[in-house]
C-alpha cells in the first residue's frame, strides 16, 4: 500500500473500503490493515480507527513519542476530521449539529444507538454541499469519536447513509457499503509542529455512487 506521506514519525495512507484497521471477531486470520502497514513499516502505533467498510485518511505513529504526542491531539481535540457521505433523503437544512448521546456495542449485531439517559456525550457536525432529487453529499466533522458516530446521527437524523442497511438504510444497487468517506485530516506534526492537511480522493466505488446520483438530475 503507497503511503500518502512517509516520515520518521509519522505514516499517513489512504485506507481501502472494506479492510479492518485491526482484526475483528474470530477470523484472526484475514487480512487487516495494521498487519499489512507493519509488514512494510515495522511497528507502528494505531492513533484512531476507521470503520472497516469506511475508505480515506488515516495517520499512523511510527515512534512512541509520536503516538503520545497525536493522541493527546485527538483528547484536546486539536486534530480536525472531515467525512464527506451520500445520504438516502435530503435534509431541509444548510448545517446542523446534533448532540445524541450514543451508547455503542448494542445487541448481536453490535450496533450504536442513540441513548439520551445512558449514552456519551457525541457531537456530530453537518453541513449539506450539495442536494439531489433523492440524495445528498454531506460534509461531516464528528467532535467526538464514538464507534458508528456520523453513521447513528446521520440516521437518527432521517438521512441514514446510502447502503447503510445496519442504519435503516434501504437496500440499493448504488454502492455496496456505506457511502462514507474520511476526506481529510489536520493536525499538528508530532516533532515539527507544523500544521499538516491531507486529503484523500474519493475511491472508484463512491465516485460512480455520486455519477449514478448526478444522473439522476
Amino acid at each position: 500500500m503507497n503511503p500518502t506521506y512517509l516520515d520518521h514519525d509519522i505514516l499517513v495512507i489512504n485506507k481501502p473500503a472494506g479492510l479492518p484497521v485491526l482484526p475483528e471477531g474470530w477470523e484472526k486470520d484475514a487480512p487487516y490493515l495494521v498487519k499489512m502497514l507493519e509488514a512494510e513499516h515495522g511497528k507502528i502505533w494505531v492513533i484512531h480507527r476507521l470503520d472497516k467498510f469506511t475508505s480515506g485518511v488515516m495517520v499512523f505513529a511510527l515512534t512512541a513519542e509520536a503516538h503520545r504526542d497525536l493522541n493527546i491531539q485527538f483528547e484536546k481535540h486539536d486534530i480536525e476530521k472531515i467525512y464527506h457521505a451520500l445520504t438516502v433523503g435530503v435534509p431541509q437544512w444548510n448545517d446542523k449539529t446534533t448532540k445524541r448521546p450514543l451508547r455503542v456495542n448494542v445487541g448481536h449485531k453490535h450496533r450504536t444507538m442513540v441513548d439520551d439517559k445512558n449514552g456519551k456525550h457525541s457531537e456530530t457536525r453537518f453541513k449539506v454541499l450539495k442536494r439531489y432529487p433523492a440524495n445528498a453529499l454531506l460534509e461531516a466533522r464528528p467532535m467526538t469519536g464514538r464507534t458508528h458516530q456520523i453513521r447513528v446521527h446521520a440516521y437518527a437524523l432521517g438521512i441514514p447513509m446510502l447502503g447503510d442497511v445496519l442504519y435503516s438504510a434501504p437496500e440499493t444497487d448504488i454502492i455496496a457499503r456505506p457511502a462514507l468517506h474520511a476526506y481529510s485530516l489536520s493536525f499538528n506534526h508530532p516533532e515539527t509542529k507544523k500544521r499538516m492537511t491531507f486529503t484523500a480522493g474519493y475511491p472508484e466505488d463512491f465516485k460512480q455512487a455520486l455519477e449514478k446520483i448526478r444522473a439522476s438530475e
